[in-house]
């Protein structure tokens, strides 16, 4: 597995068959060198790509494996008859299968991109990711009754990443707000956060990793001294219980997994559209 090629081939930005595609290869143990080929939408870009695959085929001494979601029929045939990898083709897949199904033809649309400064599920996520970034690691308190929900936790515990994924692939206005020192030396919650408490959610990681991301910010600090981050993780969670918050640890989960946690317990309306 660990010298084997994985191409992600796709007429549109190759999001969709990379997301599906590295879904699939999780489930297999070792590590593989992705390649991504987006906007393949004519059959001379198809045949580059495929004298690329072959090629890589030859020197490699075995198949690249191809994971395509192409639309266009003339880039689709090309991949079809003349790649040499193993050519696994989503739509015929799944898209075929349903035509059946429903007994109509699918609109063969490029990517799920289309047509998007018309669509309201985009124009939302823009406003999610404006209201993320604004209200980050708590730089604003303004407009907090305006958020689905609110990360708490101690710095560089993944409130960030979380917050902005939460946003751009769901459209949700996700806020975060640092725990520090001086909240638990009060023993309470920010005052800002507290008329918002039930839509807070708390993350927390182990104290030695954090240590160790915290000493690759501030190597030799205070603020990454283990002791203090055994410290301040011990008073956060202790905080979270008191006031009834949920929340997991992001030490060895995903921002996909947490983020998907989260819709569960806060926004469970988002895992129905």
């Amino acid at each position: 597995m660990n010298d084997r090629t994985v191409y992600f081939v796709s007429d549109g930005t190759g999001i969709t068959a990379e997301t599906f595609g590295n879904s699939i290869m999780a489930q297999f143990s070792g590590r593989t060198r992705h390649v991504r080929k987006p906007f393949i939408d004519s059959a001379e870009k198809a045949y580059q790509v495929v004298r690329e695959i072959n090629a890589l085929c030859e020197s490699e001494g075995q198949r690249v494996v191809v994971f395509a979601t192409l639309v266009n029929e003339e880039a689709l045939s090309v991949v079809r008859e003349h790649c040499k990898g193993l050519v696994l083709d989503m739509f015929r897949t799944f898209i075929e299968p349903l035509e059946q199904e429903f007994q109509i033809k699918s609109n063969h649309r490029v990517g799920r991109f289309s047509d998007v400064a018309r669509s309201q599920e985009y124009h939302d996520r823009i406003e999610a990711i404006n209201f993320s970034l604004a209200h980050d690691d708590g730089q604003s308190a303004k407009n907090l009754d305006a958020a689905d929900v609110i990360l708490v936790g101690v710095s560089r515990c993944g409130k960030t990443p979380t917050s902005l994924y939460l946003a751009m692939q769901h459209g949700i206005k996700a806020a975060n707000y640092p725990l520090i020192p001086e909240d638990f030396e009060r023993n309470r919650l920010p005052s800002s956060l507290a008329p918002h408490k039930r839509k807070c959610f708390g993350l927390t990681i182990d104290p030695e990793r954090l240590s160790q991301i915290r000493n690759e910010r501030r190597p030799g600090s205070k603020y990454a001294d283990l002791m203090n981050c055994r410290y301040e993780i011990n008073e956060a969670e202790g905080m979270m219980k008191r006031e009834g918050i949920s929340w997991l640890s992001s030490t060895h989960k995903s921002i996909e997994e947490i983020a998907t946690t989260i819709l569960r317990d806060i926004r469970p309306d988002r895992l129905v559209y």
